[in-house]
């Protein structure tokens, strides 16, 4: 799905909604981690196994263990890492920096991307194998200007928790005809765009 359309809510309730719902819920965005940091940040590390090591630190497959780990935009990982991340999915065991064995995990692997990842297997910036291993089951969400009839329920839920968030006593109401204008736009930035744009206007409202 495009950015903003609510692939880590989606991810999230596909969560809750699961015999894993007990467990812990890890979200990582693997485009905002440095690319040296990623097998440390992910499989975590041994006290001394680098410069600035200082302690034990266990990874996003530990911390998700019994759970659920989203890695969301993981059309950003270079093709090195994501030959690592397909042996710890295919063996549900990973080895962190400076350990000598490897250390099962239970979770369930859940992603998401922008990117149309058969366009980036064609390019080779994307394998193939982790491709299969990771598209068993294809949740595709439609950018919000291909599903207008959401716009007035998901306005007034995201008016909810700004009041809520804000104190306010009553949940503020949309006017016919900011409704409309609503309807009529385009959405460039999907759920994201439109949560930003209520809470600006009620800012100035206020």
């Amino acid at each position: 799905g495009e950015a903003g359309t609510g692939k880590e809510l989606v991810a999230r309730a596909i969560h809750e909604a699961s015999h894993r719902r007990q467990g812990p819920f890890v979200a990582v965005n693997c485009g905002a981690i440095p690319e040296h940091l990623l097998e440390a940040e992910f499989f975590g590390y041994r006290k001394g196994s680098f410069t600035g090591a200082q302690e034990d630190r266990t990874g996003f497959f530990q911390a998700a263990q019994g759970g659920t780990l989203f890695l969301d935009e993981i059309g950003d990982l270079p093709l090195a890492m994501q030959s690592k991340l397909l042996r710890a999915i295919k063996e549900r065991a990973v080895r962190g920096i400076g350990w000598t064995q490897e250390t099962p995990v239970d979770v369930r692997v859940l992603s998401a991307t922008h990117k149309h990842l058969p366009d980036e297997i064609q390019a080779q910036r994307f394998r193939q194998d982790l491709y299969y291993r990771l598209n068993v089951i294809q949740v595709c969400l439609p950018p919000l200007r291909e599903r207008p009839e959401d716009i007035p329920l998901l306005s007034h839920r995201i008016l909810q928790r700004i009041a809520h968030d804000n104190g306010m006593a009553e949940t503020p109401r949309l006017s016919p005809e900011a409704a409309a204008a609503l309807a009529a736009h385009p959405w460039p930035g999907n759920v994201r765009e439109l949560e930003n744009l209520l809470e600006r206007l009620l800012a100035y409202a206020g």
